[in-house]
């Protein structure tokens, strides 16, 4: 079975404040969490690529929507992270703004994936985005990261919980670990069959 789909992948270009325009008019699949989800480092593994995604050891720096052009026909886009606490009022202001721009003013977006730690579940700043979303009805793939850091039994309860907290079926939830690569193909084959099938219609 061929796992990994993606053949080709560069940075695109970012926008770094409400109403710039994505760097061409792709369809487009959006990734977003908390600061300190692993993220980037999750991309990575995605992409298959070490660096493409920056991994900063200081949470909430990436203040831009990175967009990273995949197979030469959609973008991936990197939200900034959010809920770091020690960032300023108007610095998380300002990522409100540009994220909500970005998602209500997007007639290409496909879908978000949306990053839960698996050791910390869902937080307040998660809610709010999920609530964001389900209002706009913009389809979300709920994706547990750092699955490694689990045993057994802790790895089925943070799935377990999650699917009742959020009272969502097991085909919206997906566990991943982008140091072992667990979940990474079944997330690439999701993310370019959104695309596949949302290019159907929307050509």
């Amino acid at each position: 079975m061929t796992a990994v789909r993606i053949r080709e992948v560069e940075f695109a270009g970012a926008i770094g404040r409400p109403g710039q325009a994505p760097p061409a008019d792709l369809r487009q699949v959006a990734i977003a969490g908390k600061s300190n989800v692993g993220k980037s480092s999750l991309v990575n593994a995605v992409v298959g690529r070490k660096r493409i995604a920056r991994v900063s050891g200081t949470p909430g720096k990436t203040r831009e929507i990175n967009f990273y052009l995949i197979n030469d026909r959609f973008f991936l886009v990197d939200l900034p992270g959010y809920g770091f606490a020690r960032a300023p009022e108007a610095v998380r202001d300002a990522w409100r703004r540009l994220v909500e721009d970005y998602l209500t003013h997007n007639d290409r977006l496909d879908g978000l994936v949306l990053l839960i730690d698996c050791r910390r579940g869902i937080q307040e700043a998660d809610r709010q985005l999920l609530d964001y979303l389900s209002a706009d009805e913009i389809p979300v793939l709920v994706v547990l990261t750092k699955m490694d850091k689990l045993n057994r039994s802790g790895r089925s309860k943070a799935v377990a919980d999650l699917r009742k907290e959020l009272e969502i079926p097991a085909d919206q939830v997906l566990a991943t670990s982008a140091q072992t690569g667990e979940g990474v193909d079944v997330l690439v084959e999701s993310l370019l069959s959104l695309v596949d099938s949302n290019a159907e219609g929307n050509p």
